[in-house]
């Protein structure tokens, strides 16, 4: 007797983790050993002719490349095979005993991504979704919170604009997936715990570039890309690489219009030993009208349909980033480089921004204003270096690194009634009924110097086959508030010290194996009302990981499989002590498994699956002991293709698939967000038009329309939701000159 699918036994949890794990397995298996015997497969037969057992090769781990090169990519050109990786220096991937995904400035062309946001969906591990009140951008790696203002520049802290980052002038985007602290350093406000996103800039390729780019949208936007790149001297010693993009109109979303202004200006220098680089970025973004977070407390909405946009039409924000970095290395022995780097960056907003909030009684709305002010510096020296005991070698790497912040800031708050998430009213200015500071002045309101020193060494044994490194960081943190009228309210300073142990194991030439146990560091909280240490701000939170994992790498194809566990602290009063500490804990327990590159000629992949187990220990009386923490998807996969069509040359099709599992929505796990599946389709064709080389780019994301909330987030005790964007046509012709 056939059984219906409608009456099929539905699996238990534990067979659908299991199913999961499965999955996850079956990736990394599925294209690393066919590969690897395919790398194999030439050394085999030749000596299986004479009878002798195939030689091992082994390949050394390369010198750091030079500042400004580019790490090679996989076939396809979609991802690079190797990074930035910190005070490491630009290293190969599977040198490293860390996770770290680099996507290159031909995926972010290809798949015609605006912000920073369009890129890291790319990674299994990481989703995203807006920060507490506005439009910035909040990336979750490794189910950890990373926020806008923890993105790196060119490896620098501090500096890049806030909030939203255009990719207009972007080369790489490296996705580093784990605790880094070492490798970074602390970051500004402490998010960077599961992992961290560092951007590198445009340069002048060793080829000039003068490239034209036309884009809309099926909603009415327009915009131009003009990208221009020039090498001088004898030897192409001088560069210089402009970009210039603008963008304006209405978005998908009803009624939401976001205007954007993109300029940067790189100029470098290459002599013999020394190596000098320039970047100026300036940066303008401005949402009107803008669909909001929605805030929730004992329920959650129902979804609004996928285009619906329920903000008020006086709703804005402007953000404005002006940066300016400089960079200098000496090769002052053969193997030996002195380097030193820094940047400044001044940030000027201005927003009023609506947030609804739901509750089973209904929903309310409320308005904020905020002028918010912000002046950084951040600074790097350091020297990395090579050098040879005996059968062991070393390659040992010193810095020090300062950041530096400066926020001003005031704000006006006004409680407007009843509203609509689906029938919107729009109402008029809502006026103040609650202010703090000068609206047209804002007084500071809170500095923040981070300043740390670090040393590691990688010993090399057995001809570079097995690399273990060993580091540490002495990391300051010191904080000032004040209130709105300019008197302190707690100052903080506190140091601590992070170490890093890692190990690579080379078996063959294009596979290793890695372990970490990595730190990462947060400033602690402050002590609320109520409480015996009223006041005081906790000691500087120390989030622990290990990880052990293996990769794949040739040039045509990259793989890695990763297994991992980062302990954070959380903190709350004892109910019997009535004091506030780091009594609880959130640990986070993982898979996660990845292939990109070019397995066929012709086929291009982007794919991998993260499976996560999360849970809450120690809580409060133990009420939420081995529940799951909010906003932390049990599982995660990613499948994108793209293919060359063979009967019309130079015509592509792409295609992709994003799942992201359930999230819960409070620590009781009473509430929650379902799964998601989004598909997106695109095409490009790439011909010759007058002669010159010219690409036809057509894109469809969300083509179901699908109506979703994609994220459920946790900003202290306040919970909200991000809805998924609707069905959006991107068009661009892009053409060299």
């Amino acid at each position: 007797m056939s059984v219906s699918r409608w009456n099929r036994p539905q699996a238990t949890p534990a067979q659908a983790t299991l199913h999961r794990a499965t999955i996850l397995a079956a990736i990394a298996v599925a294209f690393s050993v066919p590969a690897s015997a395919f790398a194999q497969s030439t050394d085999t037969a030749s000596s299986a002719a004479d009878g002798t057992l195939p030689a091992i090769k082994v390949q050394a781990p390369a010198v750091e490349e030079l500042p400004g090169d580019l790490s090679p990519t996989y076939a396809g050109g979609q991802v690079a095979r190797g990074a930035d990786y910190g005070v490491l220096g630009k290293q190969r991937n599977i040198d490293m005993p860390f996770s770290m995904t680099t996507y290159t400035a031909r995926l972010i062309k290809d798949q015609q991504a605006r912000t920073l946001a369009d890129v890291v969906e790319n990674d299994p591990s990481v989703r995203t979704a807006y920060g507490y009140g506005n439009f910035s951008e909040v990336f979750v790696i490794r189910g950890f919170q990373l926020n806008a203002d923890d993105i790196s520049i060119n490896g620098l802290y501090g500096v890049t604009p806030r909030q939203l980052v255009s990719t207009a002038a972007l080369e790489r985007v490296d996705v580093f997936k784990g605790a880094n602290a070492f490798l970074n350093g602390a970051s500004p406000t402490g998010s960077a715990i599961g992992g961290g996103v560092n951007v590198q800039l445009k340069r002048a390729e060793d080829t000039p570039t003068t490239n034209v780019t036309l884009e809309t949208s099926g909603s009415g936007e327009f915009g131009a890309h003009v990208d221009v790149g020039r090498r001088f001297g004898s030897e192409g010693q001088f560069g210089i690489r402009v970009n210039q993009a603008n963008r304006d109109g209405e978005t998908s979303i009803d009624g939401e219009h976001r205007r954007d202004n993109t300029t940067a200006v790189a100029l470098d220098w290459r002599g013999e030993k020394l190596r000098l680089s320039g970047d100026f970025l300036y940066q303008r973004e401005h949402v009107s009208d803008g669909r909001p977070v929605v805030y929730f407390t004992d329920a959650i909405p129902a979804v609004p349909s996928a285009t619906y946009n329920y903000a008020q039409n006086w709703s804005y924000t402007n953000l404005e980033d002006t940066v300016g970095i400089l960079k200098a290395e000496y090769d002052f022995l053969p193997g030996w480089t002195a380097y030193a780097t820094g940047g400044v960056r001044r940030t000027v907003e201005q927003g009023e921004y609506y947030s609804p909030t739901y509750s089973s009684s209904g929903v309310t709305g409320a308005r904020l204003g905020v002028p918010y002010n912000q002046n950084s510096t951040s600074a790097e020296v350091g020297v990395r270096g090579r050098f040879d005991t005996g059968p062991v070698s070393h390659r040992v790497a010193l810095g020090g690194a300062i950041t530096s912040e400066d926020t001003n800031s005031a704000w006006t708050y006004a409680y407007m009634g009843p509203v609509s998430l689906y029938n919107t009213v729009q109402t008029p200015y809502p006026p103040t009924t609650l202010s703090g500071g000068n609206l047209a002045d804002p007084g500071m309101t809170a500095t923040t110097v981070i300043r740390s020193v670090s040393a590691s060494d990688t010993l090399g044994f057995l001809h570079d086959r097995v690399l273990f490194t060993l580091g540490a960081r002495r990391q300051q943190i010191a904080t000032a508030n004040y209130d709105n009228t300019g008197i302190g309210s707690g100052n903080y300073s506190d140091g601590i010290t992070t170490p890093l142990f890692g190990l690579v194991l080379r078996p063959t030439r294009n596979i290793s194996i890695f372990a970490n146990r990595s730190e990462a560091l947060a400033a602690g909280s402050i002590a609320p009302a109520g409480t015996l240490n009223y006041g005081q701000q906790l000691a500087p939170v120390r989030t622990k990981q290990w990880e052990v994992g293996v990769k794949y790498d040739t040039q045509r194809l990259g793989a890695s499989f990763a297994a991992f566990q980062i302990e954070q602290p959380s903190a709350y009063t004892d109910p019997v002590t009535h004091i506030y500490g780091l009594n609880g804990n959130e640990r986070h327990r993982g898979l996660e498994a990845e292939v990109h590159g070019e397995p066929l000629k012709g086929l291009r992949l982007l794919a991998g699956a993260s499976l996560m187990n999360a849970t809450l220990e120690n809580t409060q009386g133990g009420t939420y002991d081995g529940n799951r923490p909010v906003g932390v998807p049990n599982f995660l996969f990613n499948l994108g293709a793209d293919y060359d069509i063979p009967l019309v040359p130079g015509l592509a099709v792409n295609a992709r698939w994003i799942h992201t599992g359930a999230q819960q929505a409070n620590d009781a796990n009473t509430l929650s967000i379902p799964s998601w599946n989004r598909f997106d389709l695109g095409a490009r064709y790439e011909t010759s038009i007058y002669g010159k080389k010219t690409t036809l780019r057509a894109t469809v994301q969300n083509v179901t329309n699908k109506a979703y909330w994609s994220a459920v987030s946790a900003y202290g005790a306040t919970t909200y939701l991000t809805q998924g964007a609707p069905r959006t046509f991107l068009l661009s012709v892009s053409t060299d000159f």
